[in-house]
């Protein structure tokens, strides 16, 4: 038993090592079999610390240039849609790889944002859990980040209070958590909960973000809502007959940007829509074409500036 721990113990790379591995990769050039042999490891040990630099944030990778049809778009997007900017990334090679190549742009573009004395709100969802990877070029004087959501009491890795918690992390800022489940039972508990001071405090602070940072939900089985269990997939065909086409914040819109007539919408804890209209700066992150029809209702929910998508998306919101 001992030495199955002892052996456990020893494929744990330490931090030293992947940083090392990594300089010598991504900085000198050396090929993999060339850092095996200076770091005296195997090559598949090369491999997984390379893996696990990029995996925990110890690289980040950020490419420059853009191909003409991604800029091509990127403009019609910004003159059909009304929008300030447009980012748009390739087509990822597996579409289950969206939400990683859309949340990296959309990380890479909240850094270029950042400047001291600012204030950040911060949506939810797998697109911007996935962009915390490319996040932390600095640290900034005065910075407050805010959950614009509610937390769960199960934590997972997806929790909207940990994806705040961890922005916050990567520029030195503060942190304000919306201290409240992401759903509570009635319409009446959301009332009173509003009314606490600590939370009226958050809201008013959420009120007055320069910036926030949201993603988009559709209503399908695949949506993170109801593939992590925080809505059952038997509501999915009400939150259809409502008009219900995605979320924003756990908001259920139609195809216009309404808030839809649901159960659910009176139950959510979040900063309303209505509130993330008058943010000086939103941005819609947010890829696929199966969310066509939520992304475009997203924009008009928020009246969003930025999109950051990807190139079917950007080509099924242009045929509309």
């Amino acid at each position: 038993m001992r030495a199955e721990k002892l052996a456990r113990q020893e494929v744990q790379p330490s931090s030293d090592m992947k940083v090392r591995a990594a300089w010598l990769y991504y900085v000198e050039g050396l090929t993999q079999e060339q850092i095996a042999q200076t770091m005296n490891i195997g090559r598949i040990k090369v491999v997984r610390l390379l893996a696990a630099a990029r995996e925990e944030g110890l690289v980040r990778i950020r490419i420059e240039a853009k191909g003409a049809e991604q800029i091509a778009l990127e403009r019609r997007l910004v003159r059909e849609l009304g929008l300030g900017e447009a980012i748009v990334v390739p087509a990822a090679a597996d579409e289950a790889d969206t939400a990683t190549l859309v949340g990296h742009a959309a990380g890479s573009y909240l850094n270029d944002q950042v400047r001291d004395g600012m204030s950040i709100g911060i949506g939810w969802g797998a697109t911007l859990h996935m962009s915390l990877k490319a996040l932390g070029n600095g640290r900034y004087d005065d910075l407050s980040v805010i959950s614009l959501m509610g937390g769960l009491t199960h934590s997972r890795t997806i929790n909207p209070s940990a994806v705040a918690r961890r922005v916050a992390d990567a520029f030195g800022a503060e942190c304000y958590q919306l201290t409240a489940p992401i759903f509570v039972a009635n319409e009446a508990v959301r009332a009173l909960l509003w009314e606490e001071p600590g939370l009226k405090e958050l809201l008013d602070r959420a009120r007055r973000v320069d910036i926030a940072l949201v993603s988009v939900g559709n209503v399908s089985e695949e949506a993170t809502l109801f593939r992590q269990g925080l809505l059952p997939r038997s509501q999915l065909e009400s939150l259809r007959k409502a008009g219900a086409v995605g979320d924003v914040l756990c908001h259920f819109l139609d195809a216009e940007g309404n808030v839809v007539d649901h159960p659910f919408n009176r139950r959510i804890m979040a900063i309303d829509l209505d509130d993330i209209r008058r943010i000086p700066k939103v941005v819609v992150a947010a890829g696929g074409y199966s969310k066509v029809r939520a992304i475009r209702a997203a924009l008009k929910a928020t009246s969003a500036s930025v999109l950051v998508t990807d190139e079917p998306a950007a080509l099924g919101l242009l045929e509309g």
